[in-house]
């Protein structure tokens, strides 16, 4: 998916997944028994999470862990992975980059990782469970809203991103999207300037509770302020199939709210 040539077994028995979205997405489509490594956040599906090999995180793997595996091909993503760790692992074995940036990016994902592992009917058919799920999403109109990824500093998915896919989609307007970067570093005077009138606190990566709402309402206090599982808006893959079931209520509270 970008623009690389790697050489790719016909159907490899040991596959390292370097994030968590396609460890999942891999698991789904029937690979399970071809995972050999995954990384210490591929927390689902919970039966691969106790049984297989964890080699490190998504920017820092342990180059002797994956020496002792001997994989026939690592699957990356560019933006869960650093460039530099990516080059390393390709001096000595075949990897796979994905790069997944909105909607038709993350169908095309399943598809590719479906005729890797020898799964394309299957792949087929979780491509059209993920439109059918996004086809029932009942979408605001047209909320300016803020989604935040971290604190301290804060920070927001903006565009071209995943996230922003999957909240243009749920009818949201991301107020953060005119900045140059993906994910910019929001400061007090930017947040009281967009003036959002939902705020998004994601689950992950930084795991905003409870407790933080009242800090964000002191700054933003006519906002709708929520919580969210992050893995439903970033996430791309299987985690999809579903997204309706856990993006509908959401956006019924949001409307009410805002009603």
């Amino acid at each position: 998916m970008m623009g690389r040539e790697v050489q790719v077994p016909d159907r490899p028995e040991r596959v390292i997944s370097l994030c968590p979205s396609q460890t999942l997405t891999l698991a789904d489509l029937g690979a399970s028994g071809q995972l050999a490594g995954i990384t210490r956040f591929c927390i689902h599906p919970d039966e691969i999470w106790k049984s297989v090999k964890r080699i490190g995180g998504t920017k820092r793997v342990n180059f002797d862990a994956i020496l002792e595996i001997q994989p026939d091909l690592i699957i990356g993503e560019k933006e869960e992975n650093t460039e530099g760790m990516i080059q390393e692992l390709s001096k000595d074995y075949p990897v796979y980059m994905t790069d997944v940036t909105d909607i038709p990016s993350s169908l095309d994902m399943v598809r590719r990782l479906g005729e890797i592992v020898g799964a394309e009917a299957k792949a087929v058919e979780m491509i059209e469970e993920i439109k059918q799920a996004l086809g029932r999403i009942h979408p605001l109109q047209g909320l300016e809203t803020a989604y935040l990824i971290w604190r301290e500093p804060w920070m927001a998915a903006g565009r071209d991103t995943f996230i922003q896919a999957i909240l243009a989609h749920c009818g949201f307007v991301n107020v953060f999207t005119s900045l140059p970067s993906r994910y910019p570093e929001i400061s007090v005077e930017w947040m009281l300037s967009a003036q959002p009138q939902v705020l998004l606190l994601s689950d992950e990566p930084y795991p905003f509770a409870e407790k933080h709402i009242e800090e964000f309402q002191e700054v933003l206090p006519d906002a709708s302020i929520h919580l969210v599982n992050g893995e439903y808006f970033s996430w791309y893959g299987s985690r999809m199939v579903d997204c309706d079931r856990y993006l509908n209520p959401l956006l019924d509270r949001i409307r009410e709210q805002i009603r």
